[in-house]
């Protein structure tokens, strides 16, 4: 294995020129820097990370915590934190805390044990112990919000419009006519849940249409969630049901099936969040599809400028969603 001499002695410098350009520490002439550039490569040499870390006082390392690794929504938003990660030299280490406030208390124990640089934290179902909140802040490890927000927990934040999200898809389904607009909601004490059941009442609001508890359902984001809370719904008779994720838009449908009905001619249906599989649905779902990368990309983004300036005003970020109109709502009811 090569090491930083090698390298010195194959590109015909100093050990501390080689520092510089493997570190990018200091400038060194674009001649130099190629020849240690030519050397490094020629050789595959690896920096010491340990030794870069110790250096810098930096491990060069994000904790990444989110809450379901099966949800379909959650690898693109990671893979979008990794590519910026990536472009300023940081590893991710990942963590799922199935949305348990053991797990989650467990994998940020061991982020900071690790001494990583920051923290992106998509928040679980249930609260942080407020020891543990205590002791996240006493670290002084930088952490941002990724989105959902928390109520306890004061830091950086990228999210997705959640309310306008919502009233979108519901506008939508006023507009073609439907008037009995069931909804599934997830976990009551998330974010997302409430910036979407807000957006549901927003758009009856705004049409003058009563809101009827009767036709909220509420689920945990799961596809049995959605098959349960749909069995339910349906009993109450909605021309349409807006449905607050993509898992438990899977079950909802499958409810319906089982109900004997048909989607758009009996319950149209307008799903939250958009996969590329939507146009393979029959009928092709209707979707508000949300920039899942850009809140990984952009999450990673606000920690590397708080990481180089921790006392910086408080960043929140908020993204557009857009609905991707499809069959799933049928034509305009008469």
């Amino acid at each position: 294995m090569a090491t930083i001499y090698d390298v010195a002695k194959r590109a015909g410098t100093s050990v501390a020129t080689v520092s510089a350009v493997v570190n990018n520490s200091a400038y060194v002439s674009p001649e130099l820097r190629g020849r240690v550039e030519t050397a490094v490569t020629e050789l595959d040499y690896n920096p010491n990370l340990v030794a870069r870390s110790l250096a810098k006082k930096k491990t060069f390392t994000i904790g990444m915590l989110i809450p379901d690794i099966a949800n379909p929504f959650f690898p693109e938003v990671v893979r979008g934190a990794e590519d910026k990660a990536k472009e300023a030299g940081y590893t991710i280490l990942l963590g799922n805390s199935d949305n348990r406030s053991e797990m989650e208390e467990t994998y940020l124990n061991l982020f900071l044990s690790k001494q990583v640089d920051g923290i992106l934290l998509i928040k679980g179902a249930e609260e942080l112990s407020d020891s543990f909140r205590q002791k996240l802040e006493d670290s002084g490890i930088p952490v941002v919000l990724v989105d959902r927000e928390s109520e306890s927990l004061k830091a950086d934040c990228v999210v997705a419009d959640d309310v306008g999200g919502a009233c979108a898809a519901v506008d939508h389904l006023i507009a073609l006519g439907h008037r009995r607009i069931g909804i599934i909601t997830g976990f009551p004490s998330v974010s997302t849940t409430k910036g979407r059941l807000q957006g549901y009442r927003k758009a009856l609001q705004c049409h003058q249409l009563e809101y009827d508890a009767a036709l909220v359902e509420a689920g945990d984001y799961g596809t049995e969630s959605g098959y349960r809370a749909g069995a339910r719904l349906l009993g109450q008779q909605p021309t349409a049901v807006f449905v607050t994720n993509f898992l438990m838009t899977v079950g909802f449908m499958k409810a319906l099936e089982e109900a004997g009905l048909r989607c758009p001619e009996d319950v149209a249906v307008v799903s939250y969040d958009d996969f590329m599989w939507s146009e393979f649905f029959r009928p092709r779902l209707t979707g508000v599809e949300q920039p899942k990368y850009q809140i990984g990309y952009q999450s990673t983004e606000v920690l590397l400028r708080r990481l180089a300036d921790k006392q910086k005003k408080r960043e929140k970020i908020v993204l557009e969603n857009r609905l991707r109109i499809r069959e799933s709502c049928g034509q305009q009811k008469r």
